[in-house]
């Protein structure tokens, strides 16, 4: 049995917090709960637990067992060896945030180069160190736009072709603000609202609007109107991307966006159940001093050789509390490395290959399952990895079969759109060979005759 501290040592510490026995330190535990008897198994050795444990895990599929089409956030890219292989590395994967930044050159200039890398693919001037994920960046959009208008605009548009989740999270986010009003979205709405309709719902009082590039629903849209209407009434812009899609079409910031978020778990990051992912957050240089996290930048030392230094840093760490912009940012560091090194190794070329892989094999797979009796492609413009089909059954239906073939199917978009019952959202990656795809096709023509 392990004994942490002897007799004496546990006397001595409840000595010092003016306390006699362990009993009455616990005593403002209401005593039904101080010392529960726990209904456990017996103690296993750890040859045991671990046969256990590895018993469980086989009871799982993941994408290496099943052929996937799922996407919907978070999709099944290739990541090359090499990244986790560094990644791995001791001085990143333990490294936390630095409390003393100027000593961690190397991790600077990693968090110099992954903002380098944000601001390349989205058009805008700053980029942030990372949040947690895209939901958190959106959502951070939301707090920047209030305190840029300094609360005198309550209004915020959300397309409903924004990520649900990210929908879900600034709704939380803003719910402490008063008076805010958040619109756009509601289920009298239509899932599939265009850049016109949402242009209609702008006013004096809007601080922000939301949409998203490619929508929820895989669809592509010019934003430059948008921008401008944005920018009559005096709102801000704010984009949700994926970033493999930046590599291949038009950036947010030729649009005229003032924000860009997104997640970044395309570029490198594998597919995890509840992350850690990757937020992405970039802005027009007007706003940079409002937005959430670290900034670094590159100096030169005393001797003239290149450095890294923390240029802004609005966190509760650094200034007084009452004066920070967020608490955000911290040791999603490793992501974004992660996220540095997968585009390094790809280059630009490289990440529009992968780009033009899934646009085009995804164009393919819609126009052999949109010409199946009793489907219907929903898209009507172009798309990018994913794509909405119209199905005659039930999608959790329709999933089942699939699976009996090895297929993980497309995500059932009735959960977040009741107003969508029989709505497949299909998503398709450098990952799916046209074999693949078209045993897709084969597997969903068989639901049609039983």
């Amino acid at each position: 049995m392990f004994t942490p501290h002897t007799d004496r040592e546990r006397t001595e510490m409840l000595a010092a917090v003016g306390v006699k026995t362990l009993e009455e330190l616990f005593e403002a535990v209401p005593a039904q709960f101080r010392f529960p008897l726990l209904n456990l198994p017996p103690a296993l050795s750890e040859m045991e637990a671990i046969a256990q444990m590895q018993e469980l895990s086989q009871a799982n599929e993941s994408v290496r067992d099943l052929v996937c089409f799922l996407g919907a956030g978070a999709y099944n890219h290739y990541v090359p060896a090499a990244v986790d292989h560094l990644l791995r590395r001791g001085e990143f994967f333990t490294a936390y945030t630095p409390y003393q930044p100027e000593i961690s050159q190397g991790t600077l200039q990693a968090v110099f180069e992954f903002q380098s890398l944000v601001v390349n693919l989205t058009g805008m001037d700053v980029s942030n160190a990372s949040h947690y994920d895209g939901a958190t960046a959106t959502a951070e959009a939301a707090v920047l736009a209030y305190h840029h208008f300094r609360g005198k605009r309550n209004r915020i548009i959300l397309s409903p072709g924004v990520h649900p989740h990210f929908r879900q999270v600034l709704r939380t986010y803003m719910n402490g603000y008063e008076n805010i009003q958040i619109v756009g979205d509601e289920r009298s709405t239509s899932p599939f609202s265009t850049p016109d309709e949402i242009k209609s719902l702008i006013d004096i009082n809007t601080s922000l609007v939301v949409v998203g590039y490619p929508d929820f629903f895989g669809n592509l849209y010019d934003y430059s109107d948008l921008a401008a209407t944005c920018h009559e009434f005096g709102a801000l812009l704010c984009i949700a991307v994926n970033p493999l899609a930046l590599a291949l079409f038009k950036s947010p910031g030729d649009f005229g966006a003032d924000m860009v978020v997104g997640e970044g778990q395309p570029l490198g990051i594998p597919l995890s159940l509840g992350g850690p992912y990757l937020g992405l957050f970039a802005v027009k240089k007007e706003l940079v001093r409002k937005i959430a996290g670290r900034l670094v930048g590159e100096t030169m030392d005393a001797s003239g050789q290149r450095g890294y230094v923390l240029t802004l840093t609005a966190r509760e760490q650094h200034i007084r509390r009452d004066k920070a912009t967020s608490n955000i940012c911290t040791n999603q560091g490793l992501l974004a490395l992660c996220a540095t090194i997968y585009t390094s190794l790809l280059g630009k070329s490289g990440l529009r290959k992968v780009a033009e892989l899934c646009y085009h094999k995804a164009h393919y797979a819609a126009e052999e399952i949109g010409t199946l009796p009793g489907f219907k492609l929903v898209n009507t413009r172009p798309f990018f990895n994913e794509f909405v089909i119209q199905t005659p059954l039930p999608v959790s239906e329709i999933n089942s079969h699939l699976l009996d073939h090895g297929i993980l199917g497309g995500f059932d978009l009735s959960i977040e759109y009741p107003d969508l019952p029989n709505h497949m959202l299909i998503a398709v990656t450098e990952m799916n060979s046209r074999e693949e795809i078209d045993a897709l096709r084969d597997a969903l023509q068989e639901v049609n005759h039983g």
